[in-house]
């Protein structure tokens, strides 16, 4: 990871996975699971925890996006797309609210906590077959 790409890390309030990222941990990641079963943990994670508020689930399009209300406010998207039978993938997406358009790093940090969640909970796809 570059220079440019660590400071952008820590001084933007916003940060996201995708299957090209730059950044080897905000990759994609895939698990051996149904998309139903992915977003119900999901929702499930969220409800069980009251530090988050469900805003809405849609699971026509495999979203469902949450706020953090408790300690340092932000707003999450994860999206759970089937890509194929038994292979699903999960992106977030996740803005800290602030007055300053920073956060240090929290939105990173918080997906990487999130991920680690679900490879606990979800037989994760090894990356390496991708």
């Amino acid at each position: 990871m570059s220079f440019r790409q660590t400071i952008v890390r820590y001084f933007s309030n916003h940060a996201e996975t995708n299957d090209v990222h730059t950044d080897q941990s905000l990759q994609t990641h895939y698990y051996k699971t149904t998309g139903e079963k992915a977003l119900k943990m999901l929702e499930d994670l969220f409800q069980s925890n009251s530090k988050y508020h469900i805003n809405a689930v849609s699971r026509d399009r495999g979203e469902i996006s949450a706020t953090i209300i408790k300690g340092r406010k932000a707003f999450i998207v994860a999206t759970v797309i089937m890509v194929r039978p038994f292979r699903t993938a999960i992106d977030f997406s996740v803005t800290t609210e602030s007055r300053f358009p920073i956060d240090f790093g929290y939105s990173y940090r918080l997906i990487q906590q999130l991920y680690i969640y679900m490879d606990e909970e979800l037989p994760p796809v090894d990356y390496k077959q991708q």
